[in-house]
């Protein structure tokens, strides 16, 4: 058996990994876009974009271990087409497959305004976006202006203040991560990166890019206000690559549509990551997250449904992040949080509690922040739909083993 995985990130590179780990001893051939080997994303806004981390903690494995494990790399040569049982190449190479995975992403939404394609207007998707970023953030002193008031955008404006560098927000959002977390945890965040001299302008939608001369950005319109820059960097969202997909027939509804074992709606082909619009035997409806867990999750079990397991896509989905002395770990359905409540365990003032989202008496999400160590209890309570006392929820003194 020939197993094709499409992708060079981390869905993909655990897909191939679990088939060896399996006992997989068939043909498999990892093609990528890009010039590296399949690599994790998230670095790239923290540790490796302050130079904290090298790309030893940014690749999905050491160098050498495709060789080792028999998997065949194609780097540089992007899949163009999906044919009957095979895959064709840009360079024109055609790869037979039995099984075909597709890991194929997501891409950075680009901003459309005039002046947008001027130089030092930046995004952050790839290894060369960061290297490109980092240059432009060390040694401090730039004004920067982020547009996007998401996770990425915050993330890159923490490491941008870390290298002394003044950082405006701009967004038609009143408060940030709002569409993930709501107001009250939102207004957090925000409370956080002003706190390190972060300027905020919410409610303002961008209107165009000022260029000078050079053909470099020079400041960032928002309304009548001229915001100056020297660097801009966007963070609105990502589109996702579902394009070689519609193309070969898959059913495409926001992302690949896939059962629970990430099957598509075509035989033999499977979908992973942050394309997998996957449905969830827990939620019993379909769920799609751009997360890192997500990303090993769907590898997993996809190889299983190669090998002929059972594995599903049963977990609860989880991300993180790390902002300045703050550290976060969410767990949790977002579909159930728009008709649920807050209950908060610990110091909110301080930063050091845990947020619970509960709805009908159960927790549905949960996110702890500078508490450590609860993440695997936090999960036992949305996995199993713990009945719960809101009362003892929010006191620190009842162990969350007891509820």
């Amino acid at each position: 058996m020939r197993v094709v995985i499409i992708g060079g990130g981390l869905a993909a590179a655990t897909a191939a990994e679990e088939l060896r780990e399996r006992g997989f001893d068939g043909q498999i051939d990892v093609v990528t876009a890009e010039t590296h080997r399949p690599y994790q994303r998230p670095p790239l806004s923290k540790g490796y974009l302050l130079g904290s981390e090298g790309l030893d903690a940014v690749y999905a494995h050491p160098a050498g271990w495709e060789a080792e494990h028999d998997v065949t790399l194609h780097v540089a040569d992007p899949a163009v087409r999906i044919g009957d049982g095979v895959v064709a190449l840009e360079s024109g190479a055609e790869l037979g497959f039995d099984r075909l995975v597709l890991a194929i992403g997501a891409s950075p939404r680009p901003l459309d305004v005039p002046g947008a394609d001027a130089a030092g207007v930046r995004m952050l998707r790839t290894i060369d976006d960061a290297d490109g970023l980092r240059a432009d953030l060390l040694g401090g002193g730039r004004r920067v202006v982020l547009i996007g008031f998401g996770w990425i955008g915050l993330e890159l404006a923490a490491a941008a203040r870390e290298l002394d560098n003044d950082v405006t927000i701009i967004s038609p959002d009143r408060v940030p991560l709002a569409k993930a977390l709501g107001d009250e945890m939102g207004a957090m965040f925000l409370e956080l990166h002003r706190e390190h001299g972060v300027a905020f302008l919410p409610e303002r939608r961008v209107t165009a890019i000022e260029v000078g001369e050079d053909g470099s950005a020079v400041a960032v319109r928002a309304g009548d206000e001229s915001i100056p820059a020297d660097l801009v960097i966007v963070g609105i969202g990502a589109e996702l690559n579902t394009a070689l997909a519609e193309e070969a027939g898959l059913a495409v509804d926001n992302g690949v549509l896939v059962d629970e074992r990430m099957n598509t709606s075509v035989p033999g082909i499977l979908a992973i990551g942050d394309i997998a619009n996957a449905l969830h035997p827990v939620l019993g409806d379909r769920i799609r997250t751009e997360h890192w867990a997500t990303a090993i999750a769907t590898g997993k079990i996809a190889a299983s449904t190669i090998m002929g397991g059972d594995a599903t896509l049963d977990g609860v989905p989880y991300f993180f992040t790390d902002q300045y002395d703050l550290g976060m770990e969410f767990s949790g359905y977002a579909p159930l949080m728009d008709d649920a409540h807050l209950v908060i365990r610990g110091d909110r003032a301080g930063r050091e509690f845990i947020a619970f989202w509960v709805a009908a008496g159960r927790v549905v999400a949960g996110m702890n922040v500078n508490v450590w160590d609860v993440n695997e209890q936090v999960q036992r309570l949305i996995r199993d739909r713990v009945e719960i006392d809101e009362t003892q929820l929010a006191d620190p003194s009842v162990p969350l083993e007891e509820l």
